[in-house]
């Protein structure tokens, strides 16, 4: 019961990491539509985009964790 609400948790924080991702991004950007080719991430960016890498990783590994305990 705990697990599950840990996945839980962890499933939330990763859409709000990704929501907050994608609200930094203009509509021309999300079409392809950027005049910035390769601009590096700095700041809360690069935080917001590791943290996002990390909570996906948790998530897949839970996910896994919680098939091989059913």
């Amino acid at each position: 019961m705990v697990f599950l609400l840990i996945q839980i948790l962890i499933a939330v924080l990763l859409i709000v990491a990704v929501l907050i991702q994608a609200r930094g991004a203009g509509l021309g950007e999300a079409w392809g539509g950027s005049s910035e080719f390769f601009t590096s991430r700095r700041g809360m960016e690069k935080i917001i985009f590791l943290a996002t890498i990390v909570l996906a990783a948790l998530f897949f590994l839970s996910s896994i964790v919680s098939l091989i305990l059913r």
